[in-house]
């Protein structure tokens, strides 16, 4: 293991085990296990069958993205995106964003660094589409700013979430610019001049670490080429609005999951949209390093959401703790059928990219 996933993992422990104390601290056991047994559990379901159709959905958009470096079928794309979302739960370091276009390199022999690219550019399809229907939810609703809940030393309320909100739309703008700007060629063009005009700037006279230079150089234009290639759908206007409109379904529905085991679980009566804003403030939440599976800081983001809507630390506790295993759980074991039926050996694959 890398020490950088090493190190990853460490403080994601650290985060998790602080986020577990203080989103459990004021529940007791007894309380929270006779919550848990009440609850309703057939609502699993049609909440997990919600969730896996969120998933077909991501991996049509997710072919979209790829089609104009290589067009694959449904299930060459399926396979890997549940793979990478399952190691994700299981794995530190979130590996599994590495492993799905490290699977597309050994199967379709797509170039790594533009399956990463489309990884990439998932993300930020995701990502604009959270911070846009986290707007437009903050925009229709009254939440009270005297509720929240106390980490420590820190008090997290309604204005918090406005202030970490306006953060990341401010970091997702930059990141979007420099794709746009990266996507055109003068540009790519410029950076290609700069990167061949290295060899010049050292006076080497041992032919072999001027080779090696030249070497880098290279690599790094076919490393540009190929990230470009990954980036390519923001060509296409058409497909681009194809994927913005996949992106709300895949979340409006990834929310309706939430509504639906609500339903099951007593003392969580919520609207759709307020689950929705509870959904999207967990998203918030386990961007933080954490241990695999997001435990603890999925449940301290879950706590703290529905304590904005005056939901009980009893309530909030048990509802956030059982949705997080049928989130979760469906996935891995999705993630294991995939990848024996299409015969990929996922640690073998990232140890080769001296990943973990």
């Amino acid at each position: 293991m890398k020490r950088k996933v090493k190190i990853s993992l460490a403080l994601g422990i650290v985060i998790s085990i602080t986020a577990f104390y203080f989103a459990f601290r004021n529940v007791p056991l007894n309380e929270l296990l006779n919550y848990l047994a009440s609850i309703n559990y057939l609502w699993i379901f049609p909440s997990v069958f919600v969730v896996f159709i969120s998933f077909a959905l991501r991996t049509f958009r997710w072919m979209i993205i790829l089609e104009p470096a290589c067009k694959i079928s449904f299930w060459k794309a399926f396979h890997p995106l549940m793979i990478g979302f399952m190691l994700n739960c299981i794995l530190p370091g979130r590996v599994g964003e590495v492993a799905r276009p490290a699977i597309l390199q050994k199967k379709e022999k797509v170039p790594f660094s533009t399956g990463l690219a489309t990884v990439v550019a998932e993300r930020v399809f995701d990502s604009v589409t959270i911070i846009i229907l986290f707007a437009a939810i903050l925009a229709s609703m009254d939440i009270d700013p005297q509720l929240g809940v106390s980490f420590g030393e820190y008090n997290l309320n309604g204005e918090t979430l406005v202030t970490i909100g306006g953060n990341i739309f401010k970091l997702m703008i930059i990141l979007i610019a420099g794709i746009i700007l990266f996507s055109f060629r003068s540009t790519r063009q410029i950076v290609k001049q700069i990167i061949n005009k290295i060899p010049s700037f050292f006076s080497l006279k041992s032919v072999s670490s001027k080779n090696k230079i030249q070497k880098f150089c290279n690599s790094s234009i076919r490393f540009l080429d190929n990230v470009s290639t990954g980036f390519s759908v923001i060509k296409y206007p058409q497909k681009i609005c194809i994927c913005i409109g996949l992106s709300f379904i895949i979340w409006g529905l990834s929310a309706f999951s939430f509504y639906i085991m609500a339903l099951g679980c007593p003392g969580i009566r919520l609207s759709y949209l307020e689950l929705f804003a509870v959904m999207i403030i967990i998203c918030f939440f386990i961007a933080l390093p954490s241990v695999p599976g997001f435990w603890g800081i999925w449940e301290a983001g879950g706590i703290f959401a529905l304590s904005l809507f005056g939901v009980s630390a009893k309530e909030a506790a048990g509802f956030t703790l059982a949705n997080h295993a049928i989130q979760i759980f469906p996935i891995i074991i999705a993630g294991f059928i995939s990848a024996m039926l299409s015969g990929v050996d996922t640690l073998q694959i990232l140890k080769q990219r001296r990943n973990i």
